[in-house]
């Protein structure tokens, strides 16, 4: 394990949370080292979202604790916070504001001077393809140029750590390649990425840590070729998680053709 306020980006002790009879995290151990690539992956009602909601101040633990940087998440908000960019999956926006006036919200709310904002606004509207929409009104961008949007937000204050869920949805491929190429040059230049996502491929060739999560607990941590064993990462992850049983015969009628 990493020490607190040393190598670890995020570390995570003994986090759980409940709804109702539901324990969606239980007692979750996590360290995030700097400068990693950090693929944070699992089926779905695993606990990854819930977990990353309670690692950046979205969502307050039933217990146990969050430091980003070694700044308490829940004692030291503000400065813990001032360190994270977040895109969170499915978080309402301002889509009322243009895709230029969102992005300067997001860093004035941040307490950033006014003329650095409107800069680097421009400088990631160009970065991510959507300087000609910049004047549109969000709530009539496509759902991957809202991901692109939401993804500028979270970068407008240069933070130290991102925390990404499922940034990649609904983005067409040439944008993934764009957002690919900032996000490993945040990361070589000693950024955090952490990235949770559903699609496999996509984790083994940009991340190298990654995590599988299952039933609110971390089921294997460490590098990709650590975690993955000699398999791929989706069959490493099906080997730890379980898979469906094969269906076999099942479904016969759809091998069959009718007049």
């Amino acid at each position: 394990m990493t020490s607190r306020g040393t190598a670890a980006a995020l570390r995570l002790r003994g986090l759980s949370k409940a709804f109702g009879s539901t324990l969606a995290v239980d007692r979750l151990d996590l360290d995030v080292p700097r400068g990693s690539f950090f693929g944070f992956v699992g089926p779905n009602g695993a606990g990854k979202t819930t977990t990353l909601s309670m690692a950046t101040g979205l969502l307050r633990p039933d217990a146990g604790t969050a430091h980003v940087m070694g700044h308490d998440v829940w004692s030291d908000t503000v400065r813990a916070k001032q360190l994270v960019g977040i895109l969170p999956d499915g978080l309402r926006l301002f889509d009322r504001l243009t895709g230029f006036q969102l992005i300067c919200y997001s860093g004035l709310l941040r307490g950033m001077d006014r003329s650095l904002v409107v800069g680097r606004a421009h400088e990631l509207l160009e970065a991510l393809g959507l300087d000609e929409e910049g004047g549109t009104l969000v709530v009539d961008y496509s759902a991957g140029m809202t991901k692109k949007i939401s993804l500028a937000c979270a970068l407008i204050h240069a933070p130290r750590l991102l925390v990404l869920d499922e940034p990649f949805e609904a983005v067409d491929p040439i944008s993934t390649s764009t957002i690919r190429q900032i996000l490993s040059g945040y990361a070589e230049s000693g950024g955090t990425v952490i990235l949770s996502s559903h699609v496999m491929d996509l984790v083994q060739r940009v991340c190298d840590r990654v995590a599988i999560v299952a039933g609110g607990q971390i089921r294997a941590v460490g590098t990709l070729d650590e975690v993955r064993s000699g398999m791929t990462l989706e069959e490493r992850f099906v080997d730890l998680v379980g898979g469906r049983a094969d269906v076999g015969e099942g479904l016969a009628w759809l091998r069959s053709s009718s007049d």
